[in-house]
């Protein structure tokens, strides 16, 4: 069949940045956008999580690992090779998956799943579900012809054709390009909307031309179904994170980077005007994290390691209106391969290994403080010059943050109305006076955070 040419690729480039965004959801639509990414949970576990934890703290979302059968093997990578398009992975099956989504929309949240779509996989063999598999044959679904001439590895980031035609670290490349392999795509996706699906992340979209993608998109029975698609920016580059926007979100990765230099190395007061004040996409397309599974384990971002640092990150992220947050949920390591605990059974959070950072109080409580404030500008910002700063969400809520490594005392003014609230980040009442001032003492590495109909600890 036919291949793309460099000069295909281009022309497909160019075309998808004249698309337009409002063809898509731009953020995840509902009143409430924080996800929670329960990295390699089981189905099972996602469902009892989002009845005892996501919908009674307001997670709008969960985003579960991808389902498709894939290579054998204990390593968490095997679950992006996949190798069919049937749910039969490790974290289970057809109907384990369909019990989950039902469960999860009855405690009020919305499904999003980790999708995998550029490639198939590395090798050859036997699937998690029994198919048998060659690099380049997949039978009933894919063959040789359905896939891209460049066999060899991505080597260079300034060359769109090796970035969006060859293998990256040797997997099968498919050639979306092709309407057989863009039906073959939307036959899956289509069939995960069948099952109750409300969205998809796409998995490293950044090596599919966007055109491609808005061309998948186009053949779902849901056409406007939500998208976060991983776009990792990189300067200079021939592909670059706002190609994308036309289709959906793309996720932020340098909001994450910054994060971390600015929490390790500079000035929390760096932070006023975070987001496109700082060259960043638009946040109403613009997915954002701490860290995600691949940067908590490349070091590029901060990780739960980081302890109270990575803590306050998120309570930041929660707190402050830019973009669609997600709070990455995974599993302690120290082999960067390691697959998750148990096969991904989750008999209770913080035992066995898993992290449930979703379920950290201090985290957890901002997820309630985001859905209160949301709409709200930034007012009242503070900042000493160095790591401690305070800044309200209008008249809805206010967070102080202390990065220091001393107590902090003082007075805060905020638009808030007169009354006593619970600071949600230690369960303790403070009070507002009628000028709109906070008076509270915040030790070393800890916050606060007040909103309005929540006076009650």
């Amino acid at each position: 069949m036919a291949r793309r040419t460099l000069a295909g690729v281009a022309a497909l480039a160019a075309a998808s940045l004249v698309m337009t965004p409002t063809a898509a959801e731009a953020s995840p639509p509902g009143s409430k956008d924080v996800t929670a990414v329960l990295f390699e949970w089981n189905f099972a576990s996602v469902a009892r999580e989002c009845t005892s934890t996501l919908g009674p703290a307001g997670y709008g979302y969960v985003q579960v690992s991808p389902p498709a059968e894939h290579i054998q093997g204990p390593q968490w990578w095997t679950s992006y090779q996949p190798v069919s398009y049937r749910i039969a992975g490790r974290l289970g099956d057809r109907t384990a998956f369909k019990n989950m989504v039902d469960t999860c929309h009855s405690a009020g949240v919305k499904v999003v799943v980790d999708t995998v779509i550029n490639h198939m996989s590395a090798g050859s063999g036997t699937g998690t579900g029994g198919s048998s598999y060659t690099k380049y044959a997949y039978p009933g679904l894919y063959s040789a012809p359905d896939f891209d001439n460049c066999t060899a590895q991505i080597t260079n980031y300034q060359d769109r054709g090796n970035v969006q035609n060859c293998e990256l670290v040797g997997l099968a490349d498919l050639d979306t390009g092709e309407s057989y392999v863009r039906g073959a795509i939307a036959g899956y996706m289509n069939d995960l909307l069948s099952l109750g699906v409300d969205g998809f992340r796409i998995d490293a979209a950044k090596h599919m031309p966007a055109a491609d993608l808005a061309n998948i998109k186009s053949r779902l029975s849901n056409p406007n179904v939500y998208w976060k698609q991983e776009v990792i920016y990189g300067a200079g580059e021939a592909v670059q994170p706002t190609e994308y926007t036309g289709n959906g979100d793309v996720q932020e990765f340098r909001y994450a980077y910054d994060l971390k230099r600015v929490f390790t190395n500079e000035n929390l007061a760096y932070l006023k005007n975070y987001g496109e004040g700082w060259g960043y996409m638009n946040s109403g397309v613009s997915g954002v994290f701490v860290d995600n599974h691949d940067t908590e384990r490349n070091g590029s971002t901060l990780s739960y390691k980081d302890n109270a640092t990575y803590t306050l990150a998120n309570v930041f992220m929660l707190a402050w209106p830019y973009g669609a947050p997600d709070i990455n949920s995974g599993y302690e390591f120290s082999d960067h391969d390691a697959g998750p605990p148990g096969g991904g059974q989750v008999n209770a959070c913080w035992q066995n290994g898993w992290k449930c950072q979703h379920a950290w109080p201090e985290i957890k409580s901002m997820v309630a403080f985001r859905n209160a404030t949301r709409g709200q500008a930034v007012t009242n910002w503070w900042d000493n010059g160095g790591d401690a700063i305070a800044f309200g969400r209008g008249n809805k809520g206010f967070v102080a943050i202390n990065h220091e490594s001393g107590s902090l005392t003082r007075t805060y003014q905020t638009s808030l109305p007169a009354g006593t609230y619970c600071n949600v980040q230690n369960n303790t009442q403070v009070t507002v006076n009628s000028s709109g001032q906070l008076t509270a003492t915040l030790g070393g590495n800890t916050a606060l955070a007040v909103y309005a109909g929540r006076s009650t600890c």
